[in-house]
């Protein structure tokens, strides 16, 4: 491995870390889902979900966080390169959210599946 590749490895790591924060930081939805996952972070604990419960739980977590980033990165493109209105981008960007819907559908469904037998 020559040293070039880890430099730039290093650096798409940096971007990217930088590309999370902006989400973070500016996405409303990102940041409801953000406190969604403390809440259901601190139930796991409180509620003392398995092993397996965590990797399914953060699996949904990134699933949904992760769609959401790649819906508002299609958003933003969509509207960098036609601002106004168009029927076809709203088809796109409504396509995109739907992902996202989706996503959230699923990490409920998990939820539900870990949660309810311990609160029932």
């Amino acid at each position: 491995m020559s040293k070039n590749f880890i430099v730039s490895r290093i650096k798409s790591v940096g971007y990217a870390a930088k590309g999370a924060w902006l989400l973070i930081k500016n996405e409303p939805s990102i940041k409801v889902q953000s406190i969604i996952a403390v809440i259901v972070t601190i139930a796991g604990f409180l509620l003392d979900i398995s092993r397996e419960e965590w990797m399914l739980q953060f699996l949904a977590i990134g699933l949904v966080m992760g769609v959401e980033g790649v819906n508002t990165a299609i958003e933003k493109t969509a509207d960098f390169i036609h601002p106004d209105f168009d029927t076809n981008i709203g088809q796109i960007k409504d396509i995109a959210a739907g992902a996202v819907f989706i996503a959230a559908i699923i990490a409920i469904a998990i939820g539900m599946i870990i949660y309810l037998p311990k609160l029932v």
